[in-house]
């Protein structure tokens, strides 16, 4: 019984160290197969580090090594303000110049043509602008002196006009003035008007003494255009000799009677009287609104 018990012991003991054996050789194989990945995966890294070491950096360049070859553009016409019938041109020294426009746009439609103070039909507006500025400019291809001042009537064709009356003229001051008012009020309504405009317009409202003096002066100043030169020529009287020529046919008389020295343009002092207004009580505010406008 003891040598069977001896025996037993033994054997229990080999199954042990062979077991605790076994699981040494698995560690062993184990930790064999994960150090040359390990290693692999070292061996790659330092490679990559390596050829990225390889390529050399772009050497920095500082600010006062950059050399701008750029030319900023400005053109010098960009603050020029040219005419009607002008257009502005660098010169050859680079100046800039206001030239009469060398073409004007082939017009097709008949609304685009329009009807001269000489009862002319002319293509297009742009035609009666080149040709007065031509004949400015004394220019070889002007048609005559009378074409210096040349300017539109109305819009269309020229057509056979009614002849206005002796009392239809002598009214029309006083419609004019009404007519002159109503639209600043209308423009003020709809906030069309500049601060300094919709202010006189307020005077207006509240003062009937200077209920037409105020539209008078406010409609002077509106016509007087570029450059403010304190008159409104027969040009610059465009914007309401125009659109009225249709419905008013004393427009056109009228105001060409209020050129009373017949120098083509029209003062404050010729604006008065021929709106019938005192005056004395028309200021020349032109210079001061338009500092105000600024």
């Amino acid at each position: 019984m003891k040598f069977l018990h001896l025996t037993l012991t033994i054997f229990v003991v080999f199954l042990v160290t062979e077991g605790l054996t076994e699981k040494i050789r698995k560690h062993k194989k184990y930790r064999k197969h994960r150090k040359p990945a390990l290693e692999e995966t070292e061996s790659a890294d330092t490679s990559k580090t390596l050829e990225k070491n390889d390529i050399e950096a772009p050497p920095e360049v500082t600010d006062e090594e950059i050399i701008d070859n750029r030319v900023p553009l400005i053109d010098p016409c960009i603050k020029v303000h040219c005419g009607a019938g002008r257009v502005c041109e660098v010169d050859s020294e680079g100046e800039p110049q206001c030239v009469c426009i060398p073409t004007c746009p082939v017009e097709t439609e008949p609304r685009r043509k329009v009807c001269s103070n000489h009862n002319e039909t002319w293509s297009s507006d742009c035609a009666v602008y080149q040709q007065r500025c031509l004949c400015d400019r004394g220019d070889p291809e002007c048609k005559g002196e009378q074409y210096k001042h040349v300017h539109i009537e109305y819009y269309g064709e020229c057509r056979e006009m009614k002849q206005c009356t002796k009392e239809e003229m002598a009214d029309f001051p006083r419609r004019m003035r009404d007519w002159l008012f109503n639209i600043m009020r209308d423009l003020a309504d709809r906030s069309e008007l500049t601060p300094h405009y919709l202010k006189m317009e307020r005077e207006a409202e509240s003062n009937m003494t200077r209920r037409w003096t105020n539209a008078a002066i406010w409609k002077f100043c509106d016509l007087d255009g570029y450059p403010p030169d304190r008159s409104v020529s027969r040009h610059e009287l465009f914007p309401i000799r125009a659109p009225l020529m249709a419905l008013e046919h004393c427009i056109a008389p009228f105001l060409n009677s209020c050129d009373v020295n017949d120098d083509h343009r029209i003062n404050i002092k010729e604006w008065a009287k021929c709106l019938e207004l005192d005056e004395d009580e028309i200021e020349d505010r032109c210079e001061e609104i338009n500092d105000a406008e600024e």
